[in-house]
């Protein structure tokens, strides 16, 4: 694409936006159902798209230029194209995150403040391997009223460009629905550009390797909100229920380790039983994960010699492996294990397990993280299974989102102020009445 037509495109998606945000909420719920069918009739069209990506994929495995992981997030079937559809269909169910009033004051008489959300406007996501995220964005930008400009990796660049014209075809649809909603953009050298583009581009959202947020973040000239690592924790207090243990520990590192919110380093109190330790460890290890264990854990499982164990190095606990590698520490103390996560987590999901209740309270005030869960899996770090429909990314920012981000943090607020005329002249030397509005 040439520079002014990148440039009309960008513009293009800051004037959708703005009738995007003045859609009523059943408009926006009628174009969701009616992409979710779209999908639903082009499942083969999908595919054929995917076959491509797949085949030209496994050579770059083959060559080393794409993990294995990256690989398997970009494979497609009719089973994911159906979840694509039930996820658009669900975002239609969610409550309008648009026109909520979250607080109201009376100045004066005649003079009456609300604060109310409104879109964020144009959202530029960028992100790797999986072109479900393409569906996923789409949903929550028609929902919340934001236009939208993906680009994905080249990697998945057929399956992105389908899903994008088939969700294109199902606005057309409808004459409110400007077709810029929607955008995709194909090479880096249109991202790099796109990213200077601060006064049509509100919000960046990266979605991807660190290397990849840490460059969107230093080029860009908008704001970014992202996470850099997925480096997740499970703690084993010394009061854990042994079966909850296991449970939890398998499916942080196993259901899905090619993702951000796997287990990547397991935190052991030095007081859980030798035994049930090495029987999770060996658990792991007929599952072909590698273990890579501190020199206490080593020590503790001297009498299991069938465990085959690499040592630990400092820069393991601060590493997203994203793939079948796990990283054991032993810990003297739940303060221990909370200093560690402090020192190397990335903010974005830690997991206790223990049966005491004022230990796991205290983990989960005391850890720095987005989500902070008791005796459950970090897996369950995850827009859609929040209830928020799906997710356009992890934020592991402090601003105004943070964890899944979902319909609320895709809109902001303006202050909408009702007078009589008054000018701020008139309150000199007078005070204001500050009254709260009941807005029930």
């Amino acid at each position: 694409m040439t520079d002014d037509l990148l440039v009309e495109q960008t513009k293009a998606a800051r004037g959708a936006s703005i009738q995007l945000a003045n859609l009523q909420t059943e408009q926006k719920n009628k174009v969701l159902y009616t992409v979710a069918n779209h999908l639903r009739q082009s499942v083969k069209k999908i595919l054929q798209a995917n076959q491509k990506d797949q085949e030209a994929a496994q050579m770059m495995v083959d060559q080393g230029k794409l993990s294995s992981s990256a690989y398997k997030r970009l494979l497609l079937n009719e089973e994911k194209i159906e979840q694509m559809a039930l996820n658009m269909e669900s975002v239609a169910q969610l409550p309008d995150p648009v026109g909520k009033v979250k607080q109201a004051i009376r100045l004066d008489q005649g003079l009456d403040l609300y604060q109310v959300t409104c879109p964020i406007g144009v959202l530029l996501i960028i992100f790797e391997s999986r072109p479900e995220v393409v569906v996923q964005i789409s949903a929550l930008a028609i929902k919340s009223g934001n236009a939208v400009i993906l680009k994905g990796g080249s990697e998945a660049q057929y399956s992105n460009q389908v899903l994008t014209e088939v969700i294109r075809e199902a606005l057309e649809s409808f004459d409110f629905m400007p077709e810029e909603a929607i955008n995709l953009l194909n090479t880096r050298d249109e991202v790099s550009q796109v990213l200077q583009m601060s006064e049509y581009i509100d919000l960046i959202i990266p979605r991807g390797s660190n290397a990849l947020v840490q460059h969107i973040q230093a080029h860009s000239k908008a704001p970014v909100l992202a996470h850099a690592d997925g480096i997740c924790h499970v703690y084993l207090d010394e009061s854990a229920d042994p079966q909850k243990c296991e449970e939890i520990v398998l499916d942080a590192k196993l259901q899905y380790p090619a993702v951000c919110n796997a287990m990547e380093t397991l935190l052991v109190h030095q007081n859980i039983p030798e035994t049930l330790l090495a029987q999770i460890l060996l658990k792991l290890q007929d599952a072909h994960v590698e273990l890579k264990v501190c020199p206490i854990t080593r020590e503790r499982m001297k009498n299991s010699p069938s465990l085959q164990l690499k040592d630990a190095v400092e820069e393991d606990w601060s590493t997203e492996y994203t793939d079948l590698i796990l990283s054991i520490k032993s810990v003297s103390s739940l303060e221990e294990a909370v200093a560690h996560i402090n020192s190397y987590g990335s903010k974005h999901t830690d997991a206790i397990v223990t049966e005491n209740q004022e230990n796991a309270e205290w983990f989960m005030n005391q850890v720095d993280t987005a989500s902070a869960f008791w005796n459950a899996s970090t897996r369950f770090a995850d827009g859609f299974r929040y209830g928020f429909g799906a997710e356009v990314g992890i934020s592991t920012n402090k601003t105004h989102a943070r964890g899944p981000v979902g319909l609320d943090g895709l809109v902001i607020y303006k202050f909408k102020l009702y007078g009589q005329g008054q000018g701020v002249g008139r309150y000199e030397g007078k005070k204001f009445l500050h009254e709260t509005i009941d807005t029930a």
